[in-house]
């Protein structure tokens, strides 16, 4: 009798540095459930062999000759939908390209940061296998360009139970990470400029990441939006980034609430940084419950015990449901929690969080 072999994950490497083919090469091939079915050096390259090999996942570097990583991409995404996470350099331009990749339909990206640091390389090492294998549990429709189901409901939709009628808040705390960039995008993008309610959000970004994430959403939406800084109020019309690489924990001064930036050894047992469950936990105590909290797509469960202990202290909560998330893994565990008031598709959040305003 034949034994069973689980099929594996076809990954397709482009990259014009061999020395970069060469090491993510080394990395996933030491996992028995991936297996790396060609190598690419340009991006011209990548787009026909992606054609070609019809892998189920594609490494692709952002910086390359003939065809850079986002012409590659956007060409993959109209002839060959695949997924793909983009390898980005650490740098400003490097973190501007790269969220123009996920709007173009890549499902995630990794920060290339390989140097001569053993420290270094066993992140990206980490890192890259994490990425890899989120990946391969998201949810990724071959029939479309982007990951993000962008449903508007009707203007005047109420929400679908009673949870949410005659709840009030003062403030807005909303949590993401993998396909948290864009999906953050569609949410912010359908509060208004007036909103009278201040809003701070955690998503799982490098340092280099965040400020130029904040610029972009602020480009594209009609508050104010951008990087929070030690000592920021929270105050009406504005929406702040946690930085990333650091932790952020929201504090009471008098009558307002404020950012405290924190490193994150003072807070080692919370693995994922920024933490969305340190964020969340703070500022419920900051504002003694009266917010919202809102939870998007992720893989893990950060946010789960920041939203328990909003619900604990009599505050709103509200989670992107599963058909539009591209990882179900932050909204599930405070719907399996039992510490979600509302579940809603994506489309919907945005204008459900404007109603706050009355």
């Amino acid at each position: 009798m034949v034994p069973f072999r689980p099929q594996r994950t076809r990954i397709l490497i482009v990259d014009d540095s061999s020395f970069m083919r060469m090491a993510i090469r080394s990395i996933l091939s030491k996992d028995p459930s991936l297996e790396i079915v060609g190598v690419a050096a340009d991006g011209m390259e990548g787009v026909e062999k992606a054609v070609a090999l019809k892998p189920d996942l594609i490494t692709m570097d952002v910086e390359m000759p003939r065809m850079d990583g986002i012409a590659a991409l956007r060409k993959i995404m109209a002839t060959a939908p695949t997924k793909v996470i983009m390898v980005s350099t650490l740098t400003n331009e490097g973190a501007r390209s790269t969220f123009e990749a996920l709007d173009a339909g890549a499902i995630d990206y990794i920060p290339k940061n390989v140097t001569d640091s053993s420290e270094a390389q066993n992140i990206f090492r980490q890192e890259l296998i994490r990425k890899v294998k989120e990946a391969v549990c998201s949810k990724f429709s071959r029939g479309a360009a982007s990951t993000v189901v962008r449903t508007v409901p009707p203007p005047n939709r109420r929400p679908t139970s009673s949870k949410l009628t005659g709840k009030k808040i003062n403030y807005v705390g909303i949590g993401a990470s993998t396909g948290g960039p864009v999906a953050l995008q569609e949410v912010l993008s359908r509060i208004p400029v007036n909103f009278p309610y201040g809003i701070i959000v955690g998503i799982h970004m490098p340092k280099a990441f965040t400020g130029p994430y904040a610029d972009r959403l602020n480009a594209k939406c009609s508050m104010t939006i951008r990087e929070a800084v030690d000592g920021d109020v929270l105050k009406p019309g504005l929406a702040l980034i946690a930085p990333g690489g650091m932790h952020t924990t929201l504090v009471r001064r008098g009558g307002t609430v404020v950012v405290k930036i924190v490193p994150t050894s003072n807070y080692p047992q919370y693995v994922y940084v920024p933490s969305v469950d340190l964020m969340l936990a703070s500022m419920a105590e900051a504002t003694n419950g009266s917010m919202l909290g809102v939870i998007l797509t992720g893989m893990g469960n950060d946010g789960f015990k920041g939203m328990k202990q909003l619900k604990s202290m009599g505050g709103v909560t509200m989670v992107q449901d599963e058909a539009t998330s591209t990882i179900y893994g932050m909204p599930k565990a405070c719907v399996d929690g039992g510490v979600a008031d509302e579940v809603l598709p994506l489309g919907q959040i945005g204008f459900e969080i404007s109603k706050f305003a009355g």
